[in-house]
């Protein structure tokens, strides 16, 4: 019998696995004949490399966890496990109270875990450090609650304006006192359920073996950005169609699968879907057939940022940056949230570009957007400004490059999780329909490729021998 067709419908890393799982492309078998729709003109969503100064570098994300499985898995699947390499041990810092400062060990998103550790990083005042020696004991906490509150409650406001806000702010660009703690770091409300000291069950998950004995995160030689690249290729050669440059205006459901139409008008037939797209463009799509998750796509707010990537010649640097970079709290009032001395992160960067120096800068975050609305050269002059600041830069760059994310960060407010039950619910109820990406199970990379796995293990219920479906099997070595 013929196979089944399934349209996935965005071309980010999450619509990617999804794909290369479908179609065997990662290995396992194929399910599934695939057609991959991209409204942009490239693939990869915000994994996406380009050159600066004549360097390759990634203009989005630059690292990938670790510890989590998935896509680390998914490069090996590619071809690309022999590319795999950690960042270097360079250590980041904290750019609060008028001074670089080393981000303290033993901690977890912020949370400290070693008070002492905590003490010797100078990050907090000794008002702020005195409050988290006395650990309030607050109510215990059954189901959900902001991480910003809580971490407040229990150790005082100073820890979380200067160390879980600006960690927070790199993974979410939102705000501490909106964000979920079982969304966003779930092992905090195992140690919050239980009721005990926070900073002792902190400690106790920080020093596990597993946890301490292999790296936190993953980069890939040549950028991160080469990941989705892999991807699309090994899932051309799997047979899946990709389309670039193809939006998709409407989806429909019929009784036996989906209507897809895209923006030139032309019509497919699929026995299912796979909605890979921010929760802004699902919701569009679904509003007339899955009207509640459309509802509840509607509520998933984004925060916007900017990243700033500059290259400089080494000889122009009396002394080049120490460390890996560093963040900024929101509370010290600083242009810029972060800055990552990629040069230094990256051993591969290094080797590859001996003479050059790249960094970059970040701005943005949620409800304080500005910053992406401002012309390339006032977000460089803003970076330099306050790299003069931290750093003593006062070199100019021989080359700049400006990469701007509207939307690009969904955020997860308490209650997100309940959210995306009732969207997979909806979803669910309309069959041969799944969803996929950053807006659901976590905004990281790995837990979008879960995502996409999922996605693909709910497909997998309609494609039985009555869609036509022939399972066949190919691999794709490490």
């Amino acid at each position: 019998m013929a196979q089944a067709q399934v349209v996935v419908i965005g071309g980010g890393i999450a619509g990617l696995a999804a794909a290369a799982f479908l179609s065997g492309a990662a290995g396992g078998p194929a399910r599934a004949r695939v057609t991959l729709l991209e409204a942009s003109e490239r693939l990869g969503g915000k994994l996406f490399g380009g050159e600066v100064g004549g360097v390759r570098v990634d203009l989005g994300a630059e690292s990938m966890l670790a510890r989590r499985p998935e896509a680390v898995e998914l490069a090996r699947a590619v071809g690309l496990g022999a590319e795999l390499e950690p960042p270097t041990t360079a250590r980041a810092a904290i750019w609060t109270r008028g001074a670089l400062r080393p981000l303290p060990g033993g901690q977890v998103m912020g949370v400290p875990g070693d008070l002492a550790a905590l003490a010797a990083s100078g990050v907090l005042s000794p008002e702020g450090l005195e409050r988290a020696r006395h650990e309030g004991t607050g109510e215990r906490v059954t189901d959900d609650v902001a991480i910003g509150r809580y971490v407040a409650d229990r150790l005082g406001r100073e820890v979380v304006d200067r160390l879980v806000e600006p960690l927070l702010g790199g993974v979410y660009a939102g705000r501490a006192d909106e964000i979920s703690l079982r969304a966003a770091v779930p092992q905090l409300l195992e140690i919050a359920r239980g009721g005990g000291s926070l900073v002792e069950g902190v400690h106790a998950l920080a020093t596990r073996p597993q946890t301490v004995s292999t790296p936190v995160f993953q980069g890939l030689r040549g950028g991160l950005g080469t990941l989705p690249v892999a991807v699309a290729e090994a899932c051309a050669a799997a047979g899946v169609d990709l389309r670039t440059g193809t939006a998709v205006d409407g989806l429909r459901r019929t009784a036996d699968g989906w209507r897809v139409v895209t923006g030139s008008g032309e019509v497919l037939h699929a026995d299912a879907v796979v909605l890979a797209v921010p929760a802004p463009a699902a919701a569009r799509l679904l509003r007339a057939d899955v009207p509640g998750a459309a509802a509840e796509l509607d509520g998933v707010e984004y925060a916007g940022m900017a990243l700033v990537t500059l290259a400089f010649r080494r000889a122009d640097l009396p002394e080049p940056p120490a460390g890996s970079g560093f963040l900024v709290p929101p509370v010290d009032g600083r242009r810029i949230k972060a800055s990552t001395f990629s040069s230094n992160k990256w051993g591969w960067l290094e080797r590859s570009a001996p003479d050059s120096f790249l960094l970059r800068t970040s701005l943005g975050r949620l409800r304080e957007e500005q910053p992406l609305d401002l012309p390339d050269e006032e977000l460089v002059a803003r970076s330099l400004a306050d790299l003069g600041e931290a750093i003593g830069l006062t070199a100019r760059p021989y080359d700049t490059a400006v990469t701007r994310w509207p939307a690009g960060l969904p955020q997860y407010p308490v209650g997100h999780l309940d959210r995306v039950t009732r969207i997979r619910a909806a979803a669910a109820r309309v069959g041969a329909l799944a969803l996929c990406g950053a807006a659901y199970g976590g905004v990281g990379i790995p837990a979008c490729i879960a995502s996409a796995r999922a996605a693909v293990a709910e497909i997998d219920k309609v494609l039985t021998p009555a869609t036509g479906a022939d399972v066949t099997e190919r691999t794709m070595g490490a």
